[in-house]
């Protein structure tokens, strides 16, 4: 389809719903229609700041939209995309889909039967270690486990959900991009001031493969990795620093069947702005262009996994280890 600028609203000026504004702002083919957040004062700032337009009137305002953007809190989420969906087909929301299983499989339902175009906001897809960290998998010979970790010291702006709705979510999606549908799940956790803080998730793959699962809000030191154990390579990933190693042994090796130490490759990764590059494909999505993001679906079978971890974790009956089997509404 022949590109033309979009018209897109932006409701939540937060932390991140300002993030989405300074990306916004770069991309040529985006015109901002206006911002909107119940808190005035922070919207008029950021107005001046970026000069756009405060919304006033939301439900006038979105009439005539090509997207709207919610960067909202998470328990919002399912009343704004309810809103939103009257008047406007292309709609992009931030992690996760909606604060509960059950209005998250209504968000299905709705952009089902009116047709909409929602796009999820799982950041780490447009990550350029792991764009580049999918291509060596691709590449790799039976993939084995893959160990995710995500650790850091509780964030003051984060209050309305636990860790695993805040951190986890994002490796659950990519387990479920990397790994495939499900088949069983063990988690346990720690729970502080009745949220859980501290989670951890050994997933079943129906693949065969693993995914084992670590986030942590009370954890002092920050971590973002990814190892992957494959049968012909082991690869360790930094989601931070944006650094790949891939360990191996050569043909020869091999052949020799002699025990030496595997080499070690580094990964060139590139430089890139995962919000920018996000923000691009939401753009495309709304200028009709047919891309692959994280849908609907995509959010629910997140949160579907995530309802099961909580679950587990807050049980206090489940004294036994015991694995659990769910099914995903797609991939």
């Amino acid at each position: 389809m022949k590109n033309k600028t979009v018209k897109i609203g932006l409701l939540g000026v937060g932390v991140m719903g300002q993030n989405h504004l300074r990306n916004l702002s770069m991309l040529k083919q985006v015109e901002i229609a206006f911002i909107y957040d119940l808190d005035k004062q922070a919207c008029d700032k950021i107005s001046k700041i970026y000069n756009v337009p405060v919304s006033d009137n939301l439900e006038g305002d979105l009439k005539g939209l090509d997207g709207a953007i919610i960067a909202t809190p998470t328990f919002t989420h399912f009343d704004y995309i309810k809103l939103v969906s009257k008047y406007v087909k292309n709609i992009f929301v931030e992690k996760p889909l909606t604060s509960t299983l059950e209005t998250s499989k209504e968000v299905v339902k709705l952009a089902k039967e009116l047709n909409l175009k929602i796009q999820v906001g799982f950041i780490e897809r447009y990550n350029p270690a792991v764009v580049a960290l999918q291509n060596v998998i691709n590449n790799s010979k039976n993939t084995i486990a893959i160990d995710f970790s995500r650790t850091n010291k509780v964030s003051s702006r984060i209050t309305d959900v636990d860790v695993i709705m805040d951190l986890m979510i994002h490796d659950i999606d990519l387990a479920l991009k990397f790994n495939g549908k499900v088949d069983k799940i063990y988690a346990h956790g720690y729970i502080k001031n009745q949220m859980i803080e501290y989670a951890r998730a050994i997933i079943t793959h129906k693949n065969g493969s693993f995914s084992n699962i670590l986030a942590s809000r009370i954890t002092e030191k920050r971590t973002r990795n990814i190892c992957v154990t494959c049968d012909d390579k082991y690869i360790d990933c930094n989601l931070l620093s944006k650094e790949i190693f891939v360990n191996k042994q050569t043909i020869e090796q091999y052949i020799d069947n002699v025990s030496i130490s595997s080499k070690i490759e580094i990964v060139d990764v590139r430089p890139q702005e995962a919000l920018l590059l996000e923000l691009v494909d939401f753009a495309k999505l709304c200028n009709g262009d047919d891309v692959l993001v994280a849908n609907e679906c995509s959010g629910l079978a997140a949160i579907e996994v995530a309802n099961i971890v909580q679950k587990q974790i807050l049980d206090s009956n489940n004294k036994q280890s015991k694995y659990i089997g769910v099914n995903l509404c797609q991939l």
